[in-house]
């Protein structure tokens, strides 16, 4: 491709902000964005280089998203081994599997070899079992066992999460063969905040902050300096649970034990970080009945994570339908029940999902357990008759002015009332029964408290109008 005197500036004006890819916006910059699709297209490895391998790993995770799917197999197969694979921890499921099956296995594992084992980890438990043994077959043994190791354990659990490069000590040594150690030793952890102490079967005894080693003379033994490790966390621990654990202790870091309680790896803050937003991100999908759906998701697989909770809502939506066929007499001899029970039906499902959303957030974080599950119940239970009785008299006054009926209004007032302290207990008890036996709340909570809002608010409505006209 021919480049013309206005794309040799605009990559020039790229070079000179080459560390500010983003606009006021957050968002990748058009300029940015545009000159690296004329580089991709023109082959132009020399601007690619200057300009795109130097991008911290989250910068060229955006990037990566901000391109077509044939603009970022050319990227990656443009930088070659200039590439940062750690990139690929940085993007949607999609875009991470979609580029490396169209990478070479050698390249693959010569690009792991150099990533920190739990970025290793993420990338290699994606892939087939034949490609990851592959891969695996050609890292160093000590290397492989490590990753192998960690592959073993659940998906989701602080073993998947934890980092294997750490150091370890032995309790008599001195402060000063420990600085020592760390100097000489070349296949320490670029980074690291803590060491830790442990006996000749590699079960943990304690850990040494580094700022208690530069404080402490030479000569000092490190059991003289450590502590002991309060909080090691399973490798087979939940991951969320681990992030709770770093959450009300304060952690920034966290031995991983085996069930014999020796160290195999740790969990550092920034791992933490990810699986929270992670397991935010994960809730608030679940919510909304869309799965582990991603932004980059073709449009069968979407189709696929909607279809079962859109069609658990029909089903629903059936049910509260039938409801209302109970009452066709009553409808079709006052005209102003179809028109208000809607109203009294939306209002029950807003308070429920309200009541609901707080539930399983406080259910995922711990806040809410068996030890206050009353309290919180009894609280909801009153929010609901409070915020009825201050809906049912505005409503009421509504349907009076609307239709000049004060039996109709009152009929509508009482529904108010009971649908809303229905939606109170609906969206605590439902997910509580859910989490009590072992369903996930935040996937199973919607349709169920949906379908009670509204089988309540149509039954309440249109069951007292019936009742209270046949008498009057």
């Amino acid at each position: 491709m021919n480049t013309t005197p206005e794309d040799e500036r605009v990559r020039t004006s790229i070079s000179d902000h080459q560390f500010d890819i983003y606009d006021e916006d957050g968002n990748v910059r058009v300029d940015f964005l545009t000159g690296v699709r004329e580089a991709v297209e023109a082959g132009d490895t020399a601007f690619l280089e200057h300009n795109v391998a130097r991008l911290h790993e989250s910068e060229m995770g955006h990037l990566l998203e901000s391109l077509d799917a044939d603009e970022r197999l050319a990227l990656v197969r443009l930088l070659g081994d200039d590439f940062d694979m750690a990139a690929l921890t940085q993007v949607d499921e999609a875009i991470r599997l979609e580029i490396v099956e169209h990478l070479p296995n050698d390249q693959l594992a010569a690009a792991i070899g150099e990533l920190d084992s739990d970025d290793a980890v993420y990338i290699l438990e994606d892939l087939d079992k034949e490609d990851r043994d592959d891969i695996l077959s050609q890292l160093p043994f000590t290397e492989r066992v490590r990753l192998r190791r960690a592959l073993e354990y659940p998906e989701s659990s602080a073993g998947r999460r934890m980092q294997t490069e750490f150091v370890a000590v032995p309790p008599f040594w001195t402060v000063g063969q420990t600085i020592d150690y760390m100097r000489e030793e070349a296949e320490l952890p670029d980074a690291f905040s803590q060491i830790f102490v442990i006996d000749p079967t590699f079960k943990l005894l304690g850990s040494v902050d580094l700022d208690r080693i530069l404080r402490a003379k030479r000569q000092v033994k490190i059991e003289a300096i450590m502590r002991e490790t309060t909080h090691p966390i399973p490798a087979e621990m939940d991951q969320e649970e681990a992030a709770q654990l770093f959450e009300q202790y304060d952690l920034l870091s966290a031995a991983v034990v085996d069930e014999n309680e020796r160290l195999v790896g740790v969990l550092t803050i920034d791992d933490v970080v990810d699986v929270i937003h992670e397991e935010a991100d994960e809730d608030i999908k679940r919510l909304g009945g869309v799965g582990d759906e991603e932004l980059s998701d073709n449009i069968l697989s979407t189709v696929r994570s909607r279809f079962l909770w859109l069609a658990v809502n029909m089903v629903t939506a059936i049910l509260s339908a039938s409801i209302i066929g109970l009452f066709d007499g009553s409808i079709e001899k006052m005209i102003a029940l179809a028109v208000l029970m809607p109203i009294v039906a939306s209002m029950g499902g807003n308070a429920g999902t309200q009541t609901m959303t707080v539930t399983v957030r406080a259910l995922a974080t711990g806040d809410l357990d068996i030890y206050n599950a009353a309290r919180v119940i009894r609280r909801e239970a009153g929010v609901g008759l409070l915020n009825g009785i201050l809906f049912a008299v505005v409503m009421g006054g509504i349907a009076t002015f609307w239709f000049h009926d004060m039996q109709l209004a009152i009929v509508l007032a009482a529904a108010m009332v009971i649908n809303l302290v229905a939606a109170a207990l609906g969206g605590i008890l439902l997910p509580l029964l859910l989490d009590r036996y072992g369903a996930d709340p935040a996937i199973a909570s919607s349709a169920f408290v949906t379908t009670v809002t509204d089988c309540t608010g149509y039954f309440s409505f249109l069951g007292l109008a019936t009742w209270w006209f046949a008498l009057h």
